[in-house]
């Protein structure tokens, strides 16, 4: 299927506002809201990263289901499913009486996120014309960092009275789903049901545990960045939550993954990225004091995070070029696996040793990460300008091979 600009266009930004609202708000505002949460639910570091896990095992559970939803009726129906989900899921965290209730909250906001990726990733694949293609997935992919960038704001409107924050974002993840609802078409012609053969083509051997490294990497971050600046830096909740906002504007450079991959390749960029997530997770645990090092640690946080995860969905579509929504679904999956279980562990470590020694840690699995680089130096993305090579004209349903491997 083949639209024109105009409504190419409209689906990416749609696409993109869906993603901010289900990842920056009704996800990772989390981890901006745990010292907050922390005071008035009387939650340790372990129930803090255990409410985290199960957002993610939560996601883990989504990311299937919304391969199966979307493979079976269309991207609109998993979409729509992500946009409903993140409002009932923030409703829930605003009007959260206890622990229990807010833990609830947490895991249908993060499912949310699960439902909305390979859903997007499937619509953009199917409608935008394939020399924008790559381009249109990165901008949307950095939906998280606009996100994340108006969660700050709000935090700090919102002081004294954090439930009003979450309605907000209730309010805000409603309009989106609506808008959803009249923009992702529910593309049905030529789409065949059923599990990719082969299920686990090549691509997947690096693909899977370079997903899962980069997940118990961010973990620290995501769930404990703004906590270690208040517990152990001191910083003030202005100063702290400035650092966030940070984080969140410099990842809206992720936009840009298609066009950076290009020129350097999947392998150069894959690990120049988990070297420099490492420097900034690292930064985290080593300068908690200093405001103006965080604040650096966080842009390269979000900047680079948001590049990472959108390598994985160009490493994805490519690895799976007749189902573009399962290969991001498994490559998400991995993701948010290793969140899962980093998340209770980097918590856990906090209470036994210090937040920092969890840092650390998760420094050290992003090092590792580099390991498991894709093979190829080169490859080529389609976005509209020059590329390395001559640009495929031939659309994902008929394309016969992965790129990457």
């Amino acid at each position: 299927m083949v639209s024109s600009y105009k409504h190419e266009l409209t689906l990416t930004v749609a696409g993109l506002s869906l993603i901010a609202v289900s990842y920056g708000l009704a996800r990772y505002a989390y981890g901006l809201f745990a010292p907050t949460l922390r005071d008035v639910f009387n939650l340790d570091g372990g129930m803090l990263g255990a409410i985290a896990a199960g957002s993610y095992v939560a996601y883990c559970l989504a990311v299937i289901a919304s391969t199966a939803v979307t493979s079976r009726w269309g991207a609109r129906t998993g979409a729509l499913a992500a946009g409903a989900t993140a409002t009932a899921g923030t409703s829930l965290i605003a009007a959260a009486p206890n622990a229990a209730v807010l833990a609830l909250g947490v895991v249908l906001a993060g499912a949310s996120t699960g439902l909305a990726s390979p859903s997007l990733a499937d619509a953009v694949s199917r409608v935008v014309r394939v020399t924008r293609r790559d381009r249109a997935q990165s901008v949307v992919n950095a939906g998280t960092g606009l996100g994340v960038l108006v969660s700050g704001p709000v935090f700090l409107l919102a002081i004294g009275d954090w439930r009003l924050a979450w309605w907000a974002f209730a309010g805000a993840s409603a309009l989106v789903t609506l808008w959803i609802s009249r923009v992702v078409p529910s593309v049905k012609e030529g789409r065949k049901i059923g599990l990719p053969s082969p299920l686990f083509p090549p691509a997947t051997g690096r693909l899977l545990p370079a997903a899962a490294a980069l997940g118990l990497a961010s973990a620290a971050i995501w769930t404990f960045g703004r906590d270690i600046a208040v517990s152990v830096g001191g910083l003030s909740e202005t100063a702290s939550t400035v650092v966030w906002i940070v984080l969140g504007a410099v990842g809206l450079a992720g936009a840009f993954t298609a066009e950076l991959t290009s020129r350097a390749g999947l392998r150069r960029a894959w690990s120049a990225g988990m070297v420099l997530f490492a420097v900034a997770t690292a930064l985290f645990a080593l300068a908690t004091r200093s405001l103006p090092a965080l604040i650096i640690a966080a842009a390269l946080f979000g900047a680079v995070y948001i590049g990472l995860t959108g390598v994985l969905i160009l490493w994805g579509t490519r690895a799976y070029p007749t189902a573009p929504a399962f290969g991001v679904g498994v490559s998400f999956l991995m993701l948010a696996l290793g969140q899962a279980i980093g998340a209770p562990l980097i918590g856990l470590l906090g209470d036994l040793i210090d937040l920092r020694a969890g840092f650390l840690a998760a420094a050290a699995i992003a090092v590792l990460g580099v390991l498991f680089a894709p093979r190829e130096a080169t490859t080529t993305y389609n976005f509209g300008v020059r590329s390395l090579s001559g640009v495929s004209t031939v659309p994902p349903e008929q394309e016969s091979r992965a790129d990457c491997a």
